[in-house]
């Protein structure tokens, strides 16, 4: 009687419980951690268990291979469900395990399923019984354990994810139960009509509990009476396979993981610009009861975070679906969330406001930064302090901009923001580029100067605002212009960009030839430290190659890119010097050139450009002023400014055809009060107050300084600045 009634509950239990493998070969799916020869599998059939934490959606698993673990260990094996029992029930196990353990030395195994639907005090009281070995601890979760289980109990367990079943899987656990006699539909010939299995398995949806379920719904109401006679016929067709298992219920918890992994699927949708995909994660999270306004939140966080300035509309058409939606409700409300994913899904993306997280580990790091003076509040403090002395209004200069420092001292040469090449960012992406390569050159410009500027105790800060605000930055853009201009690249052809002081010519050498081969020397060690760290915010496989190299020096042997390569434009600024051997650096160049190749180099002229005399008023006499302008041109000619001859010389010797053009240029200066003054400081050696004091006599000196504070100090005046274009170029027959 008692095996009869055994038999009768059996066939009264649900078909996923009678089916539920009891070995591990039975057990279905989850190859990657139950495989043959895998760690758990010899872990368990070894009875050489450590503390486990099984997670996974419902239905892949979790609870079957627990309870194959208690029918081959020889441990004492106690199961619980965290949503059924509580502290009594735990301390009740513990009591047993430490019985098992005292007096019969056998280890125990508590299996617990749901674990995390425990709070923190009943999970903190299995943690001193599983660290002293009490019993083995397995637990259960359908939630990420690193977030929900404790997380001593996690740091001491091995975490095995399961995941869903693959529909052949399924279709394993559905014919082992249409074959199985003992325990399933064995003793019946059941036959499936075409499509009607599939439907199951297609609809379980990796959970082989709801599959079974289905199935058996499916047989045991298809005869007359469960069961009929052994070997009769049951035939389903699809419209019963369709009715034994209606749509799955969304698995969907809103407080659980799959609430987040749900929205990530989202998001990352649109991040990936798909649109299908983005459509389904929506509509899965709608029709599982998500409310619609978090939906909307994470796309307005989206068209700022993903799209951002590559579609600047972005954020208005989620922002207008938002109010729409707040208009109309549910149901009608998912088409403006349909047009505002769709809009995200299909737009350009741009993730540069990430620059924001980068500026801001910049503040947490380096909090102490000050306010560059030039930017201060000069309401306040402008006469005792000198707050805003130096600041350059924007709109007062060409195109309403104007290179100057904004960052904190500290700070100059760092990039947060980094524009993309798409959409609307796409369009201001060069200009952004091109200004922030004008300020770096402006910053960082050598400390040779006029001849009148000489001050080696000049601080970085005092060069930079100097030059800034002497309206340096658009000299240095005409200047690049006329270069190229004459060059005349070809996207691919090999570009040498020699003695580089600022990455001016460097960048836009890569700007014209992005197909060919850009090479930047920098002999300077600081020059190139930042030349470099600019450089990095470019991906490495389209970054010019930069050599901390003079071109005497250079021969290309450090990469493999530029050994024995010869380039077919060279373009330089100031390359000279006036300490530097024309001939030699000449013929270096021409020995790194090809055959056709061309040469451009800008050398400023210094014995050409404005000089001081021009600015001084009627009031001093004309043979003061005549001795002055000697002064000037005996200073600049002892300073070699003047080598054009030099220039022609040597460049018909290397180069067949050759040119030497001299330009002129004329800028928008500011002098800055400071800046006069150590022009015009008598005490600093080969200053031009020094020479002046020198040549005249103290009266004058000073009529003259007097003069020249009152025209100029603070005042922005016209500037003439003149440069020598060196054109060069090889050919075959060159000698």
């Amino acid at each position: 009687m008692d095996l009869f009634e055994n038999s009768r509950k059996t066939e009264r239990e649900p078909l996923a419980s009678r089916m539920r493998p009891r070995t591990l070969d039975e057990f279905a799916g989850q190859e990657h951690i139950v495989g043959k020869g895998r760690l758990l599998r010899r872990s368990i059939q070894a009875d050489q268990l450590s503390s486990l934490i099984f997670y996974g959606p419902p239905g892949t698993g979790k609870t079957t291979l627990a309870r194959v673990i208690a029918g081959t260990t020889k441990s004492n094996f106690i199961s619980l469900n965290a949503v059924l029992c509580g502290v009594k029930d735990i301390r009740e196990a513990i009591e047993e395990a430490k019985s098992n353990f005292d007096h019969y030395d056998r280890k125990t195994i508590l299996f617990v399923d749901e674990v995390h639907r425990w709070n923190k005090a009943q999970q903190d009281a299995l943690l001193p019984w599983v660290e002293n070995g009490t019993f083995i601890l397995i637990g259960a979760t359908t939630e990420n354990p690193y977030f929900e289980v404790n997380s001593a109990l996690v740091s001491r367990s091995r975490i095995f994810q399961l995941r869903e079943l693959q529909d052949d899987d399924l279709m394993k656990v559905a014919a082992n139960a249409l074959e199985n006699r003992a325990r399933g539909y064995g003793k019946w010939n059941v036959i499936f009509e075409e499509g009607a299995l599939e439907h199951l398995v297609r609809i379980a949806s990796g959970d082989a509990r709801t599959l079974l379920n289905a199935l058996q719904l499916a047989v045991e109401t298809t005869p007359e009476s469960f069961p009929p006679p052994e070997g009769e016929e049951i035939r389903i067709n699809l419209q019963t396979a369709e009715e034994s298992i209606q749509q799955k219920v969304v698995l969907y918890d809103k407080e659980g993981d799959y609430h987040f992994d749900t929205i990530s699927a989202f998001i990352k949708s649109i991040r990936g610009s798909d649109p299908d995909a983005a459509l389904y994660w929506m509509a899965k999270m709608i029709r599982a009861g998500e409310d619609p306004k978090f939906i909307i939140r994470r796309m307005i966080i989206s068209a700022s975070e993903d799209i951002g300035l590559a579609d600047p509309n972005a954020i208005s058409v989620v922002t207008a679906a938002a109010a729409a939606y707040d208009r109309i409700g549910m149901p009608e409300g998912a088409f403006p969330m349909t047009e505002a994913a769709l809009y995200l899904a299909t737009a350009p993306k741009s993730n540069s406001a990430m620059a924001y997280f980068d500026a801001l580990r910049s503040v947490v790091e380096e909090e102490n930064r000050e306010v560059p003076n030039h930017l201060k509040d000069p309401s306040r403090d402008k006469h005792s302090f000198g707050h805003g002395e130096g600041y350059n209004y924007p709109h007062a200069y060409r195109d309403h901009w104007i290179a100057q420092a904004y960052l904190p001292e500290e700070l100059k040469g760092r990039y947060f923001y980094q524009p993309s090449s798409m959409g609307y960012e796409a369009t201001i992406q060069e200009d952004v580029v091109r200004r922030r390569e004008a300020q770096m050159a402006v910053m960082l410009e050598s400390s040779r100067d006029e001849v009148l500027t000489y001050s080696p105790g000049d601080k970085t800060r005092e060069k930079w605002v100097k030059r800034i605000a002497s309206g340096q930055s658009l000299y240095l853009q005409e200047i690049r212009d006329i270069v190229f201009d004459r060059l005349s690249i070809v996207r691919h052809e090999r570009v040498l960009i020699p003695e580089e002081k600022s990455g001016l010519f460097l960048w836009e050498a890569f700007r014209r030839a992005p197909e060919g081969l850009v090479c930047g020397l920098i002999s300077d060690e600081r020059d190139f430290s930042l030349t470099e760290h600019y450089s990095r915010t470019l991906p490495e496989n389209e970054r010019p190659l930069i050599f901390a190299s003079s071109l005497e020096s250079w021969k290309g042997e450090e990469r493999e890119e530029t050994k024995g390569v010869l380039f077919d434009c060279l373009a330089a600024r100031d390359l000279f010097g006036t300490n530097r051997d024309i001939e030699t650096l000449l013929s270096a160049a021409e020995r790194l050139m090809e055959s056709g190749g061309r040469l451009v180099i800008m050398e400023t002229h210094r014995a050409g450009g404005t000089k001081l005399s021009a600015f001084l008023s009627a009031e001093i006499h004309e043979e003061l002023k005549g001795k002055i302008r000697e002064i000037e041109k005996e200073l600049y000619n002892a300073k070699g400014y003047d080598r054009r001859a030099e220039f022609d010389r040597y460049l018909k010797k290397f180069f067949a055809e050759s040119s030497v053009e001299e330009i002129r240029l004329t800028e928008k200066r500011l002098i800055l009060p400071e800046q006069l003054d150590r022009w015009l400081d008598s005490h600093t050696e080969n200053s031009y107050g020094a020479a002046v004091l020198r040549e005249t006599d103290e009266a004058s000196y000073k009529l003259i300084c007097s003069d020249l504070k009152k025209q100029l100090s603070g005042k922005t005046v016209s500037w003439e600045r003149s440069s020598l274009i060196l054109y060069g170029k090889k050919c075959p027959d060159a000698t």
